[in-house]
């Protein structure tokens, strides 16, 4: 092997390596957030967890810390422009600069549009976080990571704005504007070394999707939506689709009509949620346990499958939708 395969390769395990690297999480108190974080921080990262709930966000710090990885939390409201000026100025005098963000803090309304007639504030509301909360933090991370000359950005979009999927007007609306912004910025941060990734998250088991009710779809966990973010920022690919996802985009261009159908089908099977309908929902009283699910006995896998599967995966990686 020549020295130049050996300084190329060396290259690559270090541009994947996000050993001692200052990522930066937002809406890191819960759910994906909160896992990226612990993800990161076992992965040697150094984990800068942003949220509006200073408290929960102590607790989650010390466990990182606590379970040896670093971390630090800064409370932060990501619709605040003066709160964001704050913490990125206390971040970057501390830490001296972010290598990457994450921008995960969202906001999820699922309601029907015609339920939302006398409701633009849903719409607003969703713009707030899920565009300009983006955008603000994208805005204020940029001029230090072009001025090192590296940085990695990761979005945290939703599989249904390929899908198109019914009764989420508002929220896919505000993850379709971030997908544009990040197509338009990462061609223009190309010699700067800014990259972008953009993650169409399916459905993911987080307190944002509960008062939304069953939606007649199958859900990952958060530590599954985790490994995700993981890959965004160690390989950094434009995009990370999943497979629904581009079905639907391949179905929107050669059977549109098709597809329409399909999601009034769907939209007729999954009615509004009463919290969506302004019914009060009344919760039985629980105690506070965690309740474990059984477990299954896996049986093993033989080494032909596991090898033949990590080759798909692989494989399905080099196509990760319609659009490069």
């Amino acid at each position: 092997m020549t020295d130049t395969t050996n300084g190329y390769l060396a290259r690559r395990r270090a541009r994947r390596d996000l050993t001692g690297k200052h990522v930066l999480i937002t809406g890191a108190s819960s759910g994906i957030g909160l896992s990226a974080a612990h993800a990161v921080a076992q992965k040697g990262a150094v984990a800068i967890l942003l949220a509006r709930r200073a408290d929960e966000l102590a607790i989650e710090v010390e466990k990182i810390n606590a379970d040896g990885g670093t971390a630090h939390g800064y409370q932060c409201d990501v619709t605040d422009a003066e709160s964001v000026d704050r913490a990125i100025t206390l971040i970057l005098d501390t830490h001296g600069h972010v290598d990457m963000l994450v921008n995960n803090a969202g906001r999820s309304i699922r309601r029907a549009v015609h339920r939302s007639t006398d409701r633009m504030h849903d719409f607003e509301r969703t713009m707030a976080v899920n565009y300009f909360g983006a955008v603000r933090m994208t805005l204020a991370l940029l001029p230090q990571m072009r001025e090192r000359k590296d940085g990695h950005i990761v979005n945290i979009s939703s599989a249904g704005v390929q899908v198109a999927t019914p009764r989420f007007a508002a929220y896919l609306a505000s993850k379709a504007a971030l997908d544009k912004f990040t197509e338009v910025t990462a061609a223009e941060m190309l010699a700067d070394n800014v990259t972008f990734t953009t993650i169409h998250m399916p459905l993911v088991r987080t307190p944002m999707i509960t008062p939304s009710g069953d939606q007649g779809a199958p859900t990952q966990s958060a530590e599954w939506a985790a490994a995700l973010v993981v890959r965004a920022l160690s390989e950094r690919p434009r995009r990370i689709d999943v497979p629904l996802g581009t079905l639907a985009e391949y179905g929107n261009l050669v059977a549109p009509a098709i597809k329409e159908r399909v999601l009034h089908r769907y939209y007729r099977a999954n009615p509004d949620s009463a919290a969506a309908k302004g019914e009060t929902v009344i919760e039985t009283e629980t105690d506070d346990q965690e309740i474990a699910e059984p477990q299954r006995r896996r049986r093993p896998v033989p080494p032909a499958v596991r090898i033949t599967g990590t080759a798909l995966r692989r494989a399905a990686r080099l196509v990760p939708g319609t659009h490069w």
